[in-house]
């Protein structure tokens, strides 16, 4: 098989791939493929979206043909240009281009001219029984529907009541348009399945124009093929949907045009999440969470706010592939995604979130130090910056025993650790107020011990290293502490207990951290590492006179070992 010239011959095809290199085969044009992303703005998208994202445009990447951002925009009542616009701006984020913009919309006449000739050609009619007629007429999995009483209206008959659907003559849920197919499929799909419903309801794009708006059903194939698609891919629950889908188009294909092919992908799901867009519009509108971009939601927004990285998503969507059953992943993969990449560009910076004062006894009241830092270890290009160092400091309190065990290498009474880019300290005595509480440690200093000092005793060595700013110059900054949104590995696996009742009381702790001062001019969305912390990013409710920092993700997976406990 020759395959396309801009695959890797070493790739290891996933069945996606295998569908476009047998049609290619067997003698599809390499300049005949065409892909598209289709959402529907009713929402933000989410890590599931991002996962379809990656793969119709990855295969645009890898194949070098073009992929259309098409908006499913068919139901004004639930769509908006909010919708529109944050979707379009989570697409460019990720890394993306589209070749052209397109909007089901933009095929409303189109739609409707077809359905006029499926009318005169006695495969459609108008139908005006009620919906729970309708749902009694059209039967069961295992019993075969009814045909509606209004099945054989003439064709005149027909053609006079669509039309007026479509001047607005009739309200809401009296007519419908229906394709008359069989209401003896199996496939109850296929049992005359509706084309056009009545809606009063201002669209976003073509404002009131029209009364009437195609099914997905009968949009999304027929919308495709004005694209010239060659390949609609979409998760399994659209599985059933192929069957009409190709019977659509057989109505209206050209054969010497690009026929669209449906194929189906599992969906992914995420370990306490849920990917539901009405689950999700929930969560907002009961104010769960605080918008769609709260830092705890599944939303890309969301991701984006919390610090995610574009690079970690998509490696991520790399890292789980494509399958043909649906199954759960588990978060902590796209937090070791976020992780890994954030340790690679993210500066490192000194922060105290659980601060306790230490003052130095023997360090000169009034003297202020500039020590030099690396930003990062694993990035020289990154440079060095300057941190004050005074007499009096923060640490964190829990790198700070009065008595430990022989484990525990870091600051206790009478013992010895290495201040970050700076001193190495001894612990001499606490003070405590009335109710036993340190409220300070204060310790000795070695003057010759500084870091990269070049003196012999610079290059002593202790068991260990903690961080720590200058009270004096410190930055006071809230910091928000994100935990997952759900205490349930699958919030939607029980169906007999509503989802919410899996939130997490504690998913957002606020505290307030002291920072070193080289992140006052920090903008939104800086990512950097808090040294032995994890890794944070400025939120965009930082002002200049409030820095706002989010978790991003832990230096580690320790949520694994906290439930491996419970």
């Amino acid at each position: 098989m020759q395959k396309s010239k801009v695959m890797s011959e070493e790739k290891s095809l996933n069945f996606i791939e295998q569908i476009i290199e047998e049609d290619l085969k067997n003698g599809l044009s390499n300049d005949k493929l065409r892909f598209r992303f289709p959402p529907e703005p009713n929402g933000y998208l989410h890590v599931g979206h991002a996962s379809a994202i990656c793969l119709n445009f990855g295969l645009g990447i890898d194949y070098q043909a073009p992929v259309n951002l098409r908006f499913d925009d068919t139901n004004p009542a639930k769509e908006e240009q909010e919708f529109v616009d944050a979707i379009k701006r989570d697409v460019e984020w990720l890394g993306f281009k589209w070749d052209k913009e397109c909007y089901a919309s933009d095929y409303f006449q189109e739609l409707y001219d077809w359905a006029v000739q499926f009318i005169k050609d006695g495969k459609a009619y108008v139908d005006s029984q009620s919906s729970e007629e309708m749902a009694i007429q059209k039967g069961s999995p295992t019993t075969p529907g009814t045909d509606s009483p209004y099945r054989n209206r003439s064709v005149e008959e027909n053609l006079d009541l669509f039309e007026r659907m479509k001047n607005g003559e009739f309200p809401n849920g009296t007519h419908i348009l229906r394709a008359k197919i069989s209401m003896g499929a199996n496939n109850m799909l296929m049992r005359d399945p509706i084309m056009y419903r009545i809606l009063h309801a201002h669209h976003h794009r073509t404002g009131d124009k029209w009364c009437i708006y195609p099914m997905y059903d009968w949009a999304h194939g027929e919308s495709d093929y004005l694209e010239q698609i060659s390949h609609s891919f979409c998760t399994l629950e659209f599985l059933p949907h192929r069957e009409l889908y190709d019977w659509f188009l057989n109505q209206i294909y050209d054969s010497n045009k690009v026929r669209p092919k449906q194929r189906e992908f599992a969906r992914r799901n995420l370990s306490h999440t849920v990917v539901s867009k009405r689950k999700l519009l929930q969560l907002v509108q009961e104010k769960h969470v605080t918008s769609w971009d709260d830092p705890r939601m599944s939303t890309i927004s969301g991701m984006r706010r919390r610090g995610y990285t574009p690079a970690s998503i998509r490696n991520f969507a790399n890292t789980i592939g494509i399958a043909k059953r649906t199954n759960l992943i588990d978060v902590s993969l796209l937090e070791f995604c976020v992780r890994e990449d954030l340790n690679k560009t993210a500066p490192r910076v000194m922060a105290v979130l659980n601060p306790v004062k230490l003052v130095i006894t023997n360090y000169p009241d009034g003297k202020e130090e500039s020590l030099e830092a690396e930003n990062s270890q694993e990035d020289a290009s990154l440079g060095f910056r300057q941190v004050p160092f005074s007499r009096e400091l923060y640490i964190e309190r829990e790198d700070f025993q009065e008595e430990a065990n022989k484990k525990f290498f870091r600051l206790t009474l009478g013992t010895e650790v290495r201040l970050k880019n700076a001193y190495i300290i001894k612990g001499e005595s606490v003070v405590k107020d009335s109710e036993g509480n340190i409220t300070e440690i204060h310790c000795t200093y070695d003057e010759d011990s500084r870091s990269g000092s070049g003196t012999e005793a610079s290059q002593r060595k202790v068991k260990g290293t903690i961080h720590w700013v200058s009270i004096k110059h410190a930055i006071e900054a809230e910091v928000r502490l994100y935990d997952r949104l759900f205490t349930h590995e699958n919030p939607d696996g029980d169906k007999d207990v509503d989802f919410k009742e899996y939130i997490n009381p504690n998913s957002l702790e606020v505290i307030t951290g002291y920072l070193e001062p080289s992140l006052a001019s920090a903008k939104d969305g800086e990512r950097f590492q808090f040294q032995r912390l994890g890794y944070y990013c400025v939120d965009k409710d930082s002002s200049s006179e409030k820095l706002v920092f989010n978790k991003t993700v832990g230096l580690r997976d320790t949520w694994a070992k906290v439930e491996s406990k419970e």
